[in-house]
C-alpha cells in the first residue's frame, strides 16, 4: 500500500515534467515556424542593414567624440616641464654678463 502511494506520486511528478517538456517543444515549434515563414533573403537583407546601421552609428559617434587640442596639449606639456631658475643663480649670471 505504501509502495502504491510512492508510485502514484512518482508518476504525478513524471507527468508534470513531461507536460512542461511538451510545452517547451511547442514553443520551439512555434518559433521555428515563424522563422521559416520569413524568406532567407529577407533575413540576410535585415542582417546586412543592421550591420550597416551599426557602422553608421560608430562613424557618427566618432564625429561626436572629444578631439585633442594640440596647441593646448603642447602648452600643458611645456609648462609641466618648466623649472624656475633659482634666485641666487640668476643674479650671479646677470652680474657676470654685465662685466664682460
Amino acid at each position: 500500500m505504501a509502495e502504491e502511494e510512492i508510485n502514484e506520486d512518482y508518476q504525478e511528478e513524471i507527468h508534470e515534467y513531461l507536460s512542461a517538456f511538451e510545452n517547451s517543444i511547442g514553443a520551439v515549434d512555434d518559433m521555428l515556424k515563424t522563422m521559416m515563414s520569413v524568406s532567407r533573403n529577407e533575413l540576410l537583407q535585415k542582417e546586412r542593414i543592421r550591420v550597416y546601421m551599426n557602422r553608421v552609428k560608430e562613424i557618427t559617434d566618432k564625429k561626436k567624440a572629444a578631439k585633442l587640442d594640440k596647441g593646448a596639449a603642447s602648452r600643458f606639456v611645456k609648462n609641466a616641464f618648466w623649472v624656475p631658475k633659482p634666485k641666487n643663480e640668476s643674479k650671479v649670471a646677470s652680474k657676470g654678463k654685465s662685466k664682460k
